[in-house]
């Protein structure tokens, strides 16, 4: 009897184990441009926080955000622009009071790395010479979003949004012109700064708007007490040092 009792309570905990594991991941859906610092990051969280395994699902941050809008499981949501992470605040999805800038980027203009030529300005993207160009998908992707703004604003968008070809994240955009596919594309200058050996920054684009990357909590966040400490541990001087290494400024 006693042999019986102690084998099922055997099975029992031995059932519970990858439960209690299971509730200690961390589920963090991130903007494609923090791909590389964030897979850095990720086991420096693990290792000040044992037993927490950091899960990092990557993309476009509109297309993170129908993802997490659709029930797909997440704890943390970083965006690369203010636009989506407000779109889930008024979904209910995060709450403002635990939402926070952590890193800005920049705009740029890529060439291929062997281009013969190189745009002065913004401007000489309307000309023949420039006959395809990466731009990231305005509906879904912030970098996209960004570049329509600054054509806009400078009257080009018109002139330029029939050379688009459409990214559907920013590292699309960085290896269409990365493989010669395109004359031109606008990406972060920390995606470009990946590969300079295959693209090189032809200049930098005043944006009308600071980019700014927006963090929160998901409010129904399976793991919600790690997914706060995960948000504040992305403004520690530690984290921020790795940010920092891979061209993110300070917010």
């Amino acid at each position: 009897m006693a042999t019986r009792f102690h084998r099922a309570l055997t099975v029992l905990f031995a059932s519970a184990l990858p439960l209690t594991a299971f509730a200690a991941d961390l589920t963090v859906s991130a903007a494609a441009s923090l791909t590389n610092a964030f897979r850095e990051l990720a086991p420096l969280f693990e290792t000040a926080n044992p037993g927490t395994k950091v899960q990092l699902n990557f993309g476009a941050s509109g297309a993170l955000l129908q993802q997490i809008a659709k029930g797909a499981p997440a704890d943390v949501f970083a965006s690369a622009d203010q636009e989506t992470m407000d779109q889930a605040q008024k979904q209910g999805l995060v709450q403002a009071s635990q939402r926070r800038d952590f890193v800005s980027n920049t705009l740029v203009v890529i060439v291929p790395a062997h281009a013969a030529k190189s745009p002065w300005a913004v401007a000489d993207l309307a000309d023949a010479g420039y006959a395809r160009i990466a731009i990231g998908l305005p509906a879904s992707v912030p970098v996209g979003r960004y570049t329509k703004s600054v054509l806009e604003s400078a009257n080009l968008w018109g002139a330029i949004e029939p050379k688009m070809i459409g990214a559907n994240n920013v590292r699309q955009a960085l290896e269409y012109v990365a493989r010669a596919e395109v004359d031109a594309g606008f990406v972060y200058a920390t995606d470009a700064a990946l590969m300079p050996d295959k693209v090189k920054v032809a200049l930098t684009v005043p944006t009308t708007r600071p980019i700014l990357y927006p963090v929160a909590p998901l409010a129904a966040a399976p793991n919600a007490a790690m997914a706060q400490h995960f948000v504040e541990f992305l403004t520690s001087p530690a984290a921020q040092a790795v940010l920092a290494r891979y061209g993110f400024g300070k917010p």
